[in-house]
C-alpha cells in the first residue's frame, strides 16, 4: 500500500495566507453589508501598463499566424527576454552577469521553493526572522528541518537568524555555521532593506565558510536608497557563493500573469568542485515547461525606455500609499518599520496584544485585513504586516478606519 511523504505530514497546519483567507471569508459572510480592506496580501491592484499590454496583444497576434506561432519555450527562456535582463539589471550596474545564467521561471515563488532540491539533503539552512513561510516550508517539505516545537514556533534544526529593531533588522552571524543562507532584501515581510556594507558582509562571511547565500530580491525596484544594493552582485565574490531570484510580480504588475527569474553563476560550485549551474539546468528541463512566449515577451517590454518608465510610475503609485499608511499611523501613535525601500509596512503591536489577536481586532473593529507577523516566524511576534499594494482610495480609508479605532 502506498504512503504519503511524511515530511509533509510534518507541516503545522495550512499555509499562512490560506488561514487569513478563511478568517476574511468567515467575516464576509457573517458580515455581508461591511466593506473589508485588505491590506494583507501582497498582491497588485494596478492594471498592467501600456507597452506591457500592447506586448501580450502583439504576442497573441503572432500565436495565431503560422509563420510567427510559438510552441514550446526553450527551457531556460527565449534569448531575447535574457538579453534584455541582462543589460538592464545587471550589465547596467556593473555586474558581471551573462545571459546564460539567467534562467527565465513563472516566478519568484516557484524558484524560492524549487532551489532547495539541488542542494543534498544533509545541508543545514539559516533563515532570517521573520521570514517568508516559502523557504522554511520548502525545506521542511525536504526533510531538512527536524521537528516543530509549536510552542516555540520553531523547527529544531533550522537556524533562525532574528531581525528585529533592536538589530535594525540586520541579522547577526551564526554560531553555527549553515550550509543554505536564506536573505530577502528589500525584506518581505519587515519592508526593510540591507546597506551594502551588510550585504558585503554576508558575502564575505558565505564565501570563507563555503555557504551560498539565496538571494530573494523581488522588491529591488522599490529600493530608494543609495546606499541599499539592487543585486547581490554588486558585491565583490558573490559570483562564488550566491543565487539570485527575482520576479517580475511587483514591480510590473504581473501577478496575474506570472514571470520570474534565478540567476546561478557558473562560478557557484559546491565542495566537490560541482558547478550547480549544471544542476539547476538540469532540473529546469526536466520539471518546467519553459515560461510561455506572450509572457516572456510581456516581459521584455518592461526592459523598453517606454516601459521603464511605466514601471517607474507604478512603484511610485505604491510607494505613496506606503507613505500614507506610516505618516497617518504615526500620527495614532503607532511604532512602524520599513515603507522607504519596499512597499510593506510592519507595524508594532499594541503592548499585551498576540499578533494574531491584533489581527482579529483590525478585522472586527475596522474591517481591515493584515497579516500577523507571527506568521512569519517566531521573532514575528507583536508585529503586523501592512502592504501598500492597495488603490490610493482604499489605503487612504483604511488609515481613517484605524486612526479612529
Amino acid at each position: 500500500m502506498f504512503k504519503a511523504n511524511p515530511n509533509y505530514l510534518k507541516l503545522p497546519g495550512s499555509y499562512l495566507f490560506s488561514t487569513i483567507s478563511k478568517k476574511v471569508t468567515a467575516f464576509k459572510e457573517a458580515n455581508p453589508n461591511e466593506s473589508v480592506i485588505s491590506l494583507g496580501i501582497g498582491d497588485v491592484t494596478q492594471p498592467l501598463s501600456p507597452s506591457v499590454l500592447k506586448a501580450l496583444h502583439d504576442a497573441v497576434d503572432e500565436m495565431g499566424d503560422s509563420k510567427t506561432f510559438k510552441g514550446y519555450a526553450p527551457d531556460l527562456g527565449y534569448d531575447f527576454l535574457r538579453k534584455a535582463i541582462a543589460d538592464t539589471e545587471y550589465k547596467a550596474r556593473g555586474c558581471k552577469i551573462a545571459e546564460d545564467e539567467i534562467f527565465v521561471s513563472d516566478g519568484a515563488k516557484s524558484d524560492s521553493g524549487n532551489i532547495q532540491e539541488i542542494f543534498d539533503a544533509t545541508c543545514t539552512i539559516a533563515v532570517c526572522d521573520p521570514v517568508y513561510p516559502v523557504y522554511v516550508d520548502s525545506n521542511v517539505m525536504a526533510g531538512r528541518t527536524g521537528t516543530y516545537d509549536a510552542a516555540l514556533e520553531r523547527w529544531s534544526d533550522v537556524i533562525y537568524m532574528p531581525c528585529t529593531a533592536e538589530n535594525d533588522f540586520v541579522p547577526a552571524f551564526p554560531e553555527k555555521t549553515p550550509d543554505i543562507i536564506y536573505i530577502c532584501s528589500p525584506n518581505n515581510p519587515t519592508g526593510t532593506a540591507m546597506k551594502k556594507k551588510d550585504l558585503q558582509a554576508w558575502v564575505d562571511y558565505a564565501a570563507e565558510r563555503h555557504s551560498v547565500i539565496i538571494y530573494d530580491a523581488a522588491y529591488e525596484a522599490y529600493i530608494s536608497e543609495e546606499d541599499v544594493p539592487h543585486s547581490i552582485y554588486e558585491m565583490d565574490g558573490a559570483r562564488e557563493c550566491a543565487i539570485e531570484i527575482r520576479s517580475f510580480s511587483k514591480n510590473a504588475g504581473f501577478t496575474g500573469v506570472r514571470l520570474g527569474y534565478t540567476v546561478v553563476p557558473k562560478d557557484l560550485k559546491d565542495s566537490d568542485g560541482v558547478a550547480l549551474h549544471g544542476l539547476w539546468a538540469r532540473r529546469h528541463g526536466t520539471k518546467f515547461n519553459g515560461a510561455p512566449y506572450i509572457q516572456q515577451r510581456a516581459g521584455a517590454a518592461v526592459y523598453t525606455a517606454e516601459g521603464q518608465k511605466e514601471i517607474a510610475s507604478l512603484v511610485s503609485y505604491y510607494m505613496e500609499n506606503a507613505r500614507t499608511i506610516k505618516e497617518g499611523l504615526t500620527e495614532a501613535g503607532y511604532t512602524m518599520y520599513g515603507g522607504v525601500n519596499a512597499p510593506y509596512i510592519w507595524l508594532a503591536v499594541p503592548d499585551g496584544m498576540k499578533s494574531w489577536d491584533f489581527f482579529d481586532h483590525m478585522l472586527n473593529d475596522a474591517h481591515i485585513v493584515g497579516t500577523p507577523g507571527s506568521g512569519f516566524g517566531p521573532s514575528g511576534e507583536g508585529y503586523f504586516r501592512l502592504t501598500a499594494f492597495g488603490t490610493h482610495e482604499n489605503t487612504i480609508e483604511a488609515v481613517r478606519r484605524i486612526k479612529a479605532l
